[in-house]
């Protein structure tokens, strides 16, 4: 069974001076249900708002749960996830989005899923609370994605995750690499399940990427990963001395 005494909530943070206080009342009160202990880290992309200040206020007001790092430049989200698996001591990981969109309440019943013996857990939106147009371009780049990852995964897009830090310290690092994290973990071997997620509006801020920024990127990106997947093997030892 998975190791689950600890567990790490990872914040990227860009401009989110407003969310971040409530969003992590919400975290705590989730995170002291579960009766685990667990840690919150937030990353910092070089937010040009208060996100630092605010961030640095509530590390020093909760100092035995809550760390933080700092970006010197703007590195995008991928980083910003990288960076907290590897300041996270938990040897599980949940990400979320700091927009307040993605809803701490479900991290017990994910946790609860795997538990079960995956390594991997994903956040499902099955009612998504965005934009018509950016809901039609969620499905439509999901559709493409699975056919060319073939990663089994319904919503990938949705940041609510729960992983195996080993794991995740193993995978290759690139510019958006966080939007293929199924896939990437399947080829370590992971077990990958879903759990349907609750999804709420955002409240304060705005969105960091338009409909065709994403769609441009993605293409992209889905011609790198695709390549990396067929690239990628492994090996079984027989013997070692």
């Amino acid at each position: 069974m998975p190791n689950i005494d600890k567990f790490a909530v990872v914040l990227p943070v860009f401009n989110e001076q407003d969310n971040l206080q409530a969003l992590f009342r919400e975290i705590r009160t989730a995170a002291e249900k579960t009766g685990r202990d667990w840690e919150t880290v937030f990353v910092d992309d070089c937010s040009t708002d208060r996100s630092l200040e605010v961030i640095r206020s509530i590390a020093e007001e909760n100092p035995e749960t809550v760390r933080y790092v700092s970006f010197a430049e703007n590195r995008g989200q991928s980083a910003a996830f990288c960076a907290g698996f590897d300041a996270a001591e938990a040897p599980v990981v949940i990400t979320m989005d700091a927009d307040g969109q993605n809803d701490p309440a479900d991290i017990g019943a994910m946790l609860e899923e795997y538990a079960k013996g995956h390594d991997m857990v994903v956040g499902w939106r099955a009612n998504r609370k965005d934009t018509f147009s950016k809901k039609i371009a969620s499905k439509f780049a999901n559709r493409i994605r699975d056919a060319f990852t073939a990663d089994g995964v319904r919503d990938t897009g949705c940041s609510l995750k729960v992983m195996n830090r080993e794991m995740l310290l193993k995978l290759p690092r690139f510019r958006n690499m966080h939007r293929f994290l199924p896939a990437l973990m399947r080829l370590q071997g992971a077990s990958v399940s879903e759990v349907k997620v609750n999804h709420r509006p955002r409240v304060s801020g705005v969105s960091k990427y338009s409909n065709w920024e994403r769609a441009v990127q993605g293409i992209y990106d889905l011609i790198g990963v695709r390549w990396l997947m067929s690239r990628h093997f492994d090996y079984d030892v027989k013997e070692r001395k």
